[in-house]
């Protein structure tokens, strides 16, 4: 039996149905992936399953004594307290029990006050009667678990740790359909890499909403689509979705184009007047008023997001040099030694921790923020718009309207002026959307008014920290093929790795005490070569610190072949590294990563082969002296 059904079931709240006439049904053990556009209902009809939202028609069945557990996309108001008193509050008042005696026993600990004694002492006698304890040793296991810090205060925890919280308070009741919204939002790529495998080892259900694709990719194991009031399921992987969902698409665009003709050729008919008025074409009317009524009642896919950058005058060909650059805060180093040339055209991702200093990298790379050591040089012609993750520039009590044009009714686009509100509606904002205040929109509609606002600014260094949280997938996919385009520079920092495999050409990575590092590619890109480096510089090690055991039979002199195997080989690691250095170089140009995705993994494995056989022509040299200085 299904753990939830879901018969014909119709939710609205004025308008059209946000769920109009749904069946799901949820097996235990799926992963389930809920996609849809932004306001299409996802958000609604967790609800639903999770019983905060009632249905106004239609049937939701759900398995006898089914546990239900539902973390919202936004973290909740009023939530205070320690960690370990936010996870056992899930619980209820046993959890407030198991908090307080948590409380108690560390005051007893630290004082040993008999007045605390006689109360910890009452909490334990409260905890047997109720059989609290087992639900203790499941909160001390699931904290310890998620790696959490037990007694600090939830309210100062960041974002990320808030998350991981939350879904320790969510699986403490060991619930059998676990629901997520939006759970990668806000966390760094380490975090999100974590929940990934944790939730690919848990054992219950679950159904999440995701923008993030390599998430999306790594977990489900089916894909159901909100669409227009209607879902539809999808088995199999993301890129079966895609290519299937393109057929439908395709197959209704047909459909309804011939479905207009049929009605344009009856509406034609009718206005012939008196013969189509005979009794003997009473039929044909009433069908073509069935027709309209058909046609009224079609809901027509919503419109996809019409991106366009307001281009500047080229930039000069260095666009930022910095050079033995290091900075401190609060005496720890966030960043150390960095040198680095950014050329006009180059897409630079930057990747690290939360909290780790990546803002405070581009600060210092774009001279808001003075180095203590080293020098920041920006090059010339340089028009710069900037992407706040916090949306800063955004003026909660304005309009939509006010907020993009600033009493204007124009905004100038690559020469050409617009009208505001067209303008905001290839950002997907209908008129009523454009005169709302600002503090009313979704985080998703935040951050296509930001995006609005920046690309009507012309600029030829873009610089986005954060762009993708609360974005839809399609919407993604769009601003990728924008960025793609874009023959500016770009600095881009983000936690969506798909989003950094497919746009940036190279990559600057945190890798602790302030170490940025510079790679080429992207996240992916950065994995392999930081694997490669780890394994290289463990066998140096390994190398460096064996000490040469020289036995009397060692002692020999070299034979012809490896005589001339020694002679050659100078030449054979120059060939190699001159080999290596081209493929670098080639790896290196932006237009490199715009090529077939074979050709890219080709010269990637190329690049691995290289370095191994590099590596074994040192030690095969290193080797045969060693025999011939014996």
């Amino acid at each position: 039996m299904a753990l939830i059904t879901l018969r014909d079931v119709c939710v609205g709240f004025g308008g059209p149905n946000l769920l109009d006439g749904v069946d799901l049904e949820i097996e235990k053990g799926e992963r389930l992936c809920l996609l849809g556009r932004n306001g299409t209902g996802k958000s609604t009809l967790m609800k639903l399953i999770a019983g905060e939202v009632v249905n106004d028609d239609g049937s939701v069945m759900r398995q006898q004594e089914l546990g239900i557990a539902y973390l919202t996309q936004d973290v909740p108001q009023g939530l205070c307290g320690t960690v370990y008193d936010v996870v056992a509050g899930g619980f209820g008042e046993e959890g407030a029990l198991l908090s307080r005696y948590h409380a108690v026993s560390m005051t007893v600990a630290e004082q040993g006050d008999e007045k605390q004694l006689l109360e910890l002492e009452r909490i334990q006698h409260e905890l047997e009667v109720c059989g609290g304890w087992q639900h203790g040793q499941r909160v001390e296991t699931l904290l310890s678990r998620l790696q959490l810090p037990v007694d600090d205060e939830f309210e100062n925890l960041s974002g990320g740790l808030k998350r991981r919280v939350l879904l320790a308070r969510a699986l403490i009741t060991e619930p059998d359909l676990l629901l997520l919204d939006e759970p990668t939002n806000h966390l760094d790529i380490e975090a999100i890499a974590w929940l990934e495998e944790f939730l690919k080892g848990w054992n219950g259900t679950l159904l999440f909403v995701t923008h993030d694709r390599q998430f999306l990719r790594n977990l489900a194991t089916r894909i159901i689509e909100l669409d227009r009031g209607s879902l539809s399921s999808w088995p199999g992987d993301y890129d079966n979705y895609l290519r299937r969902k393109q057929e439908v698409l395709a197959a209704e665009e047909k459909q309804n184009a011939e479905f207009d003709k049929k009605l344009a050729r009856e509406e034609a008919w009718i206005r012939q007047g008196i013969k189509a008025r005979r009794t003997r074409n009473e039929g044909r009317v009433r069908a073509l008023k069935a027709l309209r009524e058909q046609r009224k009642e079609r809901r027509e896919l919503s419109g996809k997001a019409r991106l366009q950058l307001n281009q500047a005058e080229i930039s000069g060909k260095m666009v930022i040099e910095a050079e033995g650059i290091s900075y401190r805060y609060d005496d720890k180093a966030v960043v150390q030694g960095l040198s680095t040339t950014i050329f006009r055209g180059d897409r630079i991702g930057i990747i690290g921790p939360n909290g780790v200093g990546k803002t405070t990298l581009i600060q210092l790379l774009l001279g808001q923020l003075p180095p203590d050591n080293g020098t920041v040089r920006m090059g010339t012609k340089i028009e710069l718009a900037y992407f706040d993750q916090h949306r800063a520039q955004l003026d909660g009590e304005k309009s939509v309207l006010d907020n993009l044009a600033e009493g204007s009714d124009k905004v100038v686009i690559n020469g050409s002026p617009r009208h505001v509100m067209s303008y905001l509606q290839d950002f997907l904002f209908s008129p009523e959307r454009a005169r709302s205040p600002v503090r009313s929109l979704s985080g998703g509609e935040r951050n296509r008014l930001l995006l609005a606002k920046l690309f009507a600014r012309p600029s030829n260094l873009l610089v986005m920290d954060e762009p993708t949280n609360d974005l839809d997938v399609e919407t993604l996919e769009l601003l990728e093929e924008l960025l793609l385009d874009y023959p500016g520079t770009l600095l881009l920092v983000s936690h969506d790795r798909a989003f950094l495999n497919n746009v940036v050409t190279s990559t600057l990575v945190f890798e602790g005490e302030g170490q940025v590092h510079e790679y080429v590619g992207g996240y992916d890109d950065w994995l392999r070569q930081r694997s490669g480096a780890i394994t290289t510089n463990q066998k140096k090690e390994k190398q460096k610190n064996v000490k040469p055991r020289v036995k009397n039979n060692d002692v020999r002199k070299l034979g012809y072949r490896e005589q001339r195997e020694l002679e050659q080989l100078p030449k054979r690691i120059e060939a190699l590294e001159a080999e290596q250095e081209k493929l670098h170089k080639e790896m290196a140009d932006p237009a490199f990563y715009q090529q077939d995705g074979e050709v890219i993994a080709s010269a990637s494995e190329k690049l691995e082969t290289l370095e191994r056989e590099l590596m074994e022509a040192y030690e095969r040299w290193e080797s045969l002296e060693s025999h011939q200085s014996g």
